[in-house]
């Protein structure tokens, strides 16, 4: 399940994110409401948790964007403000729930366990490329018959990999969803982790499924859509 958090002020965005890592949730983080459009825009999330008070558009004018645009993701609001007339405001802009700081982060849980339990989204296909299958619930991860036993950070990079089939994914985007928007996209980290998930994923594999892209990223793809050789498959006129 992947949830995102809007949440500007960042040590609490990051203590959030560690309490939901724990529980096997991945999570992106949003700082402002603009940047939380546009990740709602191209990602599909199973639970947005939004803070009220963010710099720019504030909580209640994003949660109404997200409706208007047919996002319909469970939607948890956050606010330091205690007052029902609050309340009501945010449940009347789209929000399906309401939490008021500070807040225990096992309420939180149970709160993002009921909404997800209540939504179509509680249950999370697997996902497959060629004999490559990951599994967003268990965390099981096999190419074949074989289980893989991949480290957290091997496995969220693999899952954001699989997610996004046959797209060059930048260092900087693999770096931003896995270690935060802290990540200095100048460390080789990133090809380290990619490495040990490549001897795993592909290892001896006839099919290698994992690619770098030259001055581009990563990116994992499909080989039953690879384009032919052509000169393997051109006939001899003579």
């Amino acid at each position: 399940m992947i949830i995102l958090v809007v949440e500007d002020e960042k040590k609490i965005a990051s203590f959030i994110k560690r309490a939901l890592e724990m529980e096997k949730y991945t999570v992106e983080l949003a700082y402002t409401g603009e940047e939380a459009l546009e990740k709602a825009e191209i990602n599909d999330y199973d639970l947005i948790i939004l803070d009220v008070m963010l710099p720019g558009s504030d909580g209640f004018t994003v949660c109404e964007k997200l409706r208007k645009m047919k996002i319909n993701s469970p939607l948890i609001m956050l606010t330091a403000k205690t007052q029902v007339s609050e309340r009501i405001k945010g449940l009347d802009s789209g929000a399906d729930d309401y939490l008021t700081k500070p807040f225990s982060i096992d309420e939180l849980l149970a709160r993002i366990r009921s909404l997800l339990r209540r939504g179509k989204k509680a249950v999370t296909p697997k996902l497959k490329i060629s004999d490559l299958t990951l599994d967003p619930k268990s965390h099981e991860v096999n190419r074949g018959k074989n289980e893989l036993r991949l480290t957290a950070k091997e496995y969220k990079i693999l899952d954001f990999l699989m997610r996004r089939e046959g797209e060059v994914c930048t260092r900087s985007m693999i770096g931003e969803h896995v270690w935060g928007y802290n990540f200095n996209s100048l460390s080789n980290v990133i090809d380290a982790h990619i490495s040990n998930l490549r001897r795993k994923v592909d290892g001896k594999n006839k099919i290698q499924l994992i690619e770098t892209v030259r001055g581009g990223g990563y990116k994992i793809r499909n080989p039953k859509f690879q384009i032919p050789n052509s000169k393997k498959y051109v006939k001899s006129r003579h």
